[in-house]
């Protein structure tokens, strides 16, 4: 009998913010497939399966998508329960639709387990609401590296007047906060940077957009970090933050870790 695939949502990096359904489908699996940024500690809620990392990041050695593909099929095929567990939803940036398609185009029965995305905890995590009526009409979740090279519209989502949400954005930052200042957005708008989020060793910096690369480069930040732009940031929690000495005051308003 062909088994199953479950393609998972992890959540954020907190063991803890990890959904029941998704656990109990780790507990089911003969075959967990992990994601590089997925935390270790949720394979304690699947001791008897044989782990396989599958690990994806940028800038660093990957395994390839259709590789991963393949073998989510075969195990399925082979009737085993496969585990593919992915860091925050796997609808979200995350290739889980396209996983998706693979699998129901060879006929293996999938099943997806939606997770907490980065985009919404980790701002949360230092006490941004990525809406607030006071402060925006929406949120706009946009990647900041695309399969094709070509940069996003920024101009219009400027426009949007929504908070946005910068996923695997650090690499092109100054790019990036050059095209946001272009399509007219105030070089004093508040901006986050959070790496780790949710996790111990999360750090962030918090700053006017304009100030944003080099606060950033100066408290040594780097991915996986989640980049937010709009008012709402100004509700960001500092009460235990410092602020940096090699930054004129009042440009960087906080970095924390």
């Amino acid at each position: 009998m062909t088994g199953k695939v479950y393609l998972i949502g992890a959540g954020p990096g907190d063991a803890e913010l990890i959904t029941l359904k998704a656990i109990k489908a780790l507990q089911l699996a003969d075959v967990l497939l992990v994601d590089d940024l997925v935390n270790r500690e949720l394979l304690q809620h699947a001791p008897q399966a044989r782990v396989v990392e599958v690990g994806k990041r940028g800038g660093c050695k990957s395994t390839p998508q259709h590789f991963i593909n393949r073998m989510m099929i075969a195990l399925a095929e082979q009737g085993q329960t496969v585990a593919r567990l992915k860091g925050g939803d796997p609808f979200l940036f995350g290739r889980g639709g396209e996983e998706m398609q693979a699998l129901q185009a060879a006929g293996i029965r999938v099943e997806i387990i939606p997770g907490i995305t980065s985009g919404m905890a980790v701002p949360a995590s230092i006490g941004i609401p990525i809406t607030h009526r006071e402060y925006t009409h929406g949120v706009t979740f946009v990647t900041g590296h695309t399969q094709n090279g070509h940069s996003p519209n920024w101009h219009a989502l400027a426009a949007s007047g929504t908070t946005l949400v910068i996923y695997m954005g650090m690499k092109h930052l100054a790019a990036i906060v050059h095209e946001l200042l272009d399509a007219g957005l105030r070089a004093n708008m508040l901006a986050a940077a959070i790496q780790h989020g949710t996790l111990p060793q999360q750090r962030h910096v918090i700053s006017p957009l304009y100030m944003l690369p080099m606060a950033v480069q100066q408290q040594g930040l780097s991915s996986p970090a989640i980049i937010v732009v709009g008012d709402a940031v100004s509700l960001a929690q500092h009460t235990a933050a410092a602020l940096p000495s090699q930054l004129p005051l009042p440009t960087v308003l906080a970095v924390a870790a």
